[in-house]
């Protein structure tokens, strides 16, 4: 049976792949392309933080990541109709993407013995840096550098998860309720227009 930090990988893999090629269809890739962009988007934060944690980067180590992607693709064009015509299809992949590798950013580096802290930003890792990576390839500026909450809502959930675990909570219930605490966080502050306050230079 699967774990539920597996689940949240696999999940998020396959939602930020999405999320991914629907910038990429938005474009105009090809199929090859957009199949990369959504790879970079899944597997981009996790190779980053496995590097750090001076570890093999977990998707050379299991295919089925890349199997996910593909899959993924093959939603999209399936159902490009539905995925790419909406405005928000990008948004709500992303955001689930984000907080369920929020959380596996902040198991793995705790399985590895990190403190709490190191796990924050592993998971900050985890979760943003694929959309960094994705959003340099199709020349944006990144989702991390703009005004939105995007990693601060990793941030968060980082906390969240630290305060569960003090309460004493169960381990599945408390990535449940980072996971979705980081995926709050980022839809309310987009619906009601939360924003870190930018850094103005001289004109």
């Amino acid at each position: 049976m699967i774990d539920f930090i597996s689940f949240c990988d696999y999940t998020g893999t396959f939602a930020f792949a999405i999320s991914g090629i629907r910038l990429a269809s938005a474009k105009q890739f090809d199929w090859f392309g957009a199949y990369v962009i959504g790879v970079v988007t899944a597997v981009g934060g996790g190779t980053i933080r496995d590097i750090l944690l001076n570890a093999t980067p977990f998707w050379m180590e299991q295919a089925s990541y890349l199997i996910i992607s593909a899959l993924a693709l093959l939603f999209v064009i399936i159902f490009r109709k539905y995925v790419i015509s909406l405005n928000n299809t990008f948004f709500i992949f992303d955001a689930i993407g984000l907080g369920l590798f929020g959380v596996v950013g902040i198991e793995k580096a705790l399985a590895f013995g990190f403190p709490m802290w190191v796990a924050i930003v592993m998971g900050t890792i985890t979760g943003a840096f694929g959309g960094m990576i994705r959003d340099i390839l199709i020349n944006e500026v990144p989702l991390i550098f703009r005004k939105d909450i995007y990693a601060l809502a990793c941030v968060l959930g980082g906390l969240i998860y630290y305060a569960c675990l003090q309460m004493g909570i169960s381990p599945s219930l408390t990535q449940f309720i980072a996971a979705t605490g980081i995926f709050v966080t980022r839809i309310v502050a987009v619906k009601y227009h939360i924003s870190v306050p930018v850094l103005k230079g001289e004109e």
